[in-house]
């Protein structure tokens, strides 16, 4: 006999109090009957009107907005932007808190995740709970610091550029992101009609005067004649393969970083703030301090930033060996390396490939992985290398918190932990931590 199915609790509204802050940018509260509510718009110590935006009767938890305020925060501010709110754009989690208290609060979801995942605390991570703003973000309440280099625009059916609700395929139509990057914002994409696309990605390179459109049509369109209001290169995504094929322009962006120039082929990973690469690269080195004849491995090495600065830095008696999977980044990463030729860059996943290289001993390793993390399997690998010194940069806490327990299983303790607020206004936070041998910290 089948189940009854359960009633949806969408719409539903429930008078709470808002406990915790919670990773993914939204609070923890309970209904009086004890059910959990992860609630956006909110913060810690409030008194809201949460309305249900997704879950149903006896699920492990409700999602939730709040729709209205009844005992606010000393935290709490207007949102500057006027497409901030329930059930409006997903872009931005935490418009309507100070700038000093969203960064308090990302502290606080990494230390949750540290302490819930790896059983680490602040101090044992040598780190003082600060998340620190990138230079130039440090703005009063009520403003916005406009860091955004990248944007993936979504299209209305009548095609308006905008941006996607929170958890949800539907479009907010924009005239403007604040948190768009000057050089995203002038080409004005907000304002043309991309009838027949899909998404447009505006892409304004750092250090140099290159921006670039990624279109991907739907299936069937035709290309729209691109007149922005500054020069652009055109890519198109071909929606059969995924493949990219160049239009108008150069196929990349030149974007600058630790005094190099970097190639970045269309719509290829590269940090979004416009700070965010030299602030990495300098915490990276920072921690690491390469000597000169070190060997180093960089893993997920996109186009090449850190193995490009741990080359400089090991001279020409070094070797750097840069592991990527993507094959377009492993292209441009050759292109921006090829002054050094201590440094090779191979293809592939990480845990596939570097068991092939007979590598068996190193002095210093950077691995960047993506948001999932890098995983016990590779985790093993790296604590079996016997680094002097190990960076991990990481974009999810608690990806991060997960992996740390296995390098402290493998023999490794953090030396130190640094939080950077690369992400103003969202609740994504950028980490590096540096961990050494346990026994040398013993």
């Amino acid at each position: 006999m089948q189940a009854e199915p359960r009633k949806s609790l969408v719409g539903e509204e429930y008078e709470v109090e808002i406990g915790p802050v919670a990773h993914g940018g939204h609070c923890i509260a309970r209904t009086s009957e004890g059910q959990v509510l992860f609630v956006r718009h909110a913060l810690p110590g409030e008194r809201v009107v949460a309305q249900v935006t997704e879950g149903e009767e006896g699920a492990r938890f409700l999602r939730a907005d709040a729709v209205r305020v009844l005992d606010a925060s000393k935290d709490r501010i207007d949102a500057p932007c006027p497409y901030a709110g329930p059930g409006r754009c997903g872009g931005c989690d935490w418009q309507h808190a100070k700038p000093g208290a969203q960064r308090r609060l990302k502290g606080e979801v990494v230390t949750e995740q540290l302490q819930r995942l790896a059983g680490l605390t602040p101090e044992e991570v040598g780190w003082d709970g600060t998340v620190m703003p990138a230079e130039g973000d440090k703005v009063p309440a009520g403003q916005v610091p406009a860091w955004r280099t990248r944007v993936q625009y979504a299209v209305t059916a009548d095609g308006r550029a905008g941006l996607r609700r929170h958890r949800s395929h539907e479009v907010e139509p924009i005239d403007h992101c604040m948190i768009a990057a000057e050089g995203v914002s002038e080409l004005g994409v907000e304002k043309r009609d991309w009838t027949g696309m899909d998404s447009v990605e505006a892409i304004a390179a750092t250090g140099s005067q290159d921006r670039q459109v990624v279109l991907t049509p739907k299936p069937g369109a035709r290309l729209p004649l691109v007149e922005l209001d500054r020069p652009v290169s055109v890519m198109r995504v071909d929606e059969r393969n995924g493949q990219l094929h160049r239009v108008h322009g150069r196929p990349f962006v030149r974007e600058r970083a630790d005094g190099r120039t970097h190639r970045v082929a269309g719509g290829g990973f590269w940090q979004v703030h416009p700070k965010a690469a030299d602030t990495l690269v300098t915490a990276v080195m920072q921690g690491l301090l390469p000597r000169k004849g070190d060997m180093a491995l960089d893993l997920y090495c996109g186009v090449g930033l850190f193995a490009g600065a741990l080359a400089d830095r090991v001279g020409e008696a070094g070797a750097v060996l840069g592991i990527e999977s993507g094959k377009r980044a492993v292209e441009d990463a050759r292109h921006n390396l090829a002054d050094f030729p201590r440094v090779r860059v191979e293809q592939g996943k990480v845990e596939t490939v570097l068991p092939r290289t007979g590598i068996d001993e190193v002095d210093l390793i950077v691995l960047d992985p993506p948001r999932a993390g890098a995983g016990r399997k590779t985790v093993g690998q790296l604590t079996s290398l016997s680094a002097r010194r190990i960076a991990y940069v990481a974009c999810d806490p608690a990806a991060l918190a997960r992996d740390l327990a296995y390098f402290r299983d493998g023999g490794y303790r953090v030396r130190t932990l640094r939080v950077f607020d690369l992400f103003p206004m969202t609740h994504h936070v950028e980490c590096v931590a540096i961990l050494e041998p346990a026994a040398k910290g013993a």
